[in-house]
């Protein structure tokens, strides 16, 4: 009987192979590019910046940056894997020529931004008519959730300071559109920030919000129909003030400080007034109770603010604002009408913003990777198409529980999937293997995208 060595098959590599593609389940990506026609609307919005004897389209450019940024890259060499495989990516530009087009665009400043966003905001009112009832704003209301990231430097580079965790790099402001429970969320605004930004700067949540209202259709840009949710950094008065501007009327939910004078008037609430609040599910939470703050003189008319009061989690840590042993924190919303514990619970559902900020870090969000500030805005537009792509194909291919799967299971089980290639009709496809346990998920994705109507 021979001895057994190691608890793994012996298996032979040699190199040489052909007629096989990696990261072929990227064809979803790739498919979900050409059907919501954001490769013709970026090299439309990249036209200026074409050169005449130029062989890749600036725009193309750009896209395979966002592919490669989807597919877990972190830096703009990171092309180089779609490079590897043209029988699904196509030719792809080399590391200078991609180098070349991000020196062009940040010397144009924000005139190449603006011309992005409004790409990608033509792109967004496609996506939505092509999801129909799957779409995040399908029952007329969308919700956009404006939160802050620490992104760390390693290397010195510029407005790379000390933040307020004592960190060292960047302080950026994003925003998302919630998707809800079925699905992730949208990035609408990314604003690049010194490390050093104050976190309540107003100023910067007005410019983040606008940004983030210039994605979305034109309809939703002002009135109750789109919610403004941030948490206790937003709880300004002159973010709230601009919320409540005469003609823009936006819905908002924002965290507000506990300070000394919203704890005197928790004080006086009455004990009849407190109610349950509600847990995650919507149904009522023992040991936690809200309430509404009435005396509210010196802020913009139509503000309610609203208290929750709860018994800390073994262990926390209580502030001295907190009441009798019970936690306090409060948000102020101009929505009226409703339960109290609804429009909490909606609140808090805010915190799904932090998810979307962790896949944003596994999209090149983890540093970034160029030197000047400008560039370093390319970038950021660069992980927000990214980002785009993996919220729209999963909206437009994927079903149930699928539709849910967060980045890394993404990635793992459907963009690394290998398949082989074979020729029919003239042309190479791959074919997915059968023993690829998700196999099954990926070639009906691909159907649905292929039943979608064409652009234009």
């Amino acid at each position: 009987m021979s001895k057994r060595i190691g608890l793994y098959p012996r298996v032979r590599v040699e190199g040489g192979g052909s007629g096989t593609v990696s990261q072929a389940g990227a064809v979803l990506l790739v498919k979900t590019v050409r059907k919501v026609g954001l490769d013709t609307a970026i090299s439309a919005a990249l036209a200026p910046w074409h050169k005449p004897w130029a062989v890749h389209d600036p725009g193309r450019i750009l896209l395979d940056a966002a592919l490669a940024t989807a597919l877990g890259g972190d830096c703009l060499a990171d092309i180089a894997m779609l490079r590897a495989e043209p029988d699904v990516f196509g030719p792809v530009a080399s590391d200078p020529t991609v180098s070349r087009l991000v020196d062009a665009l940040t010397a144009a400043g924000p005139k190449a931004l603006t011309a992005i966003r409004s790409a990608r905001a033509e792109v967004r009112s496609r996506v939505r008519e092509l999801a129909g009832v799957r779409s995040p704003a399908a029952d007329g209301h969308v919700i956009v959730d404006i939160d802050g990231v620490l992104v760390l430097a390693l290397s010195e580079k510029q407005d790379a300071t000390a933040t307020w965790k004592k960190t060292f790099g960047h302080h950026p402001l994003v925003a998302f559109i919630d998707h809800g429970q079925a699905g992730s969320g949208e990035p609408v605004a990314g604003l690049l920030r010194p490390g050093n930004a104050g976190s309540n700067t107003a100023s910067d949540h007005i410019e983040t919000a606008q940004l983030a209202l210039a994605q979305l259709p034109k309809h939703l840009r002002r009135g109750r129909k789109t919610l403004i949710r941030t948490d206790s950094a937003g709880g300004t008065h002159a973010f709230l003030d601009w919320l409540s501007r005469p003609g823009r009327w936006l819905s908002y939910s924002v965290g507000m400080t506990i300070t000394d004078a919203i704890h005197q008037a928790v004080l006086k609430i009455p004990k009849k007034a407190w109610t349950p609040a509600y847990d995650a599910n919507g149904t009522e939470r023992p040991g936690a109770w809200v309430a509404e703050i009435t005396d509210l003189s010196t802020w913009p008319k139509g503000m309610r603010l609203i208290v929750r009061k709860e018994r800390p989690h073994p262990g926390a840590q209580l502030r001295f604002t907190d009441l009798d042993g019970l936690r306090l924190t409060c948000f102020a919303t101009n929505t009226q009408g409703g339960q109290l514990a609804d429009l909490e619970l909606r609140h808090r559902r805010r915190a799904r913003c932090e998810d979307r900020i962790r896949n944003a870090r596994d999209t090149g969000l983890r540093n970034l990777p160029l030197h000047d500030t400008a560039q370093n805005r390319i970038w950021l537009e660069i992980v927000q198409i990214a980002l785009d792509l993996l919220a729209w194909m999963p909206m437009l291919a994927l079903t149930a529980q699928t539709r849910r799967w967060e980045l890394k299971r993404l990635r793992l089980r459907l963009f690394s999937a290998a398949a082989h290639l074979v020729t029919t009709g003239r042309r190479r496809w791959p074919r997915f293997t059968a023993r690829w346990p998700w196999t099954d998920v990926i070639t009906p994705a691909i159907q649905r995208l292929a039943a979608l109507p064409n652009p234009g």
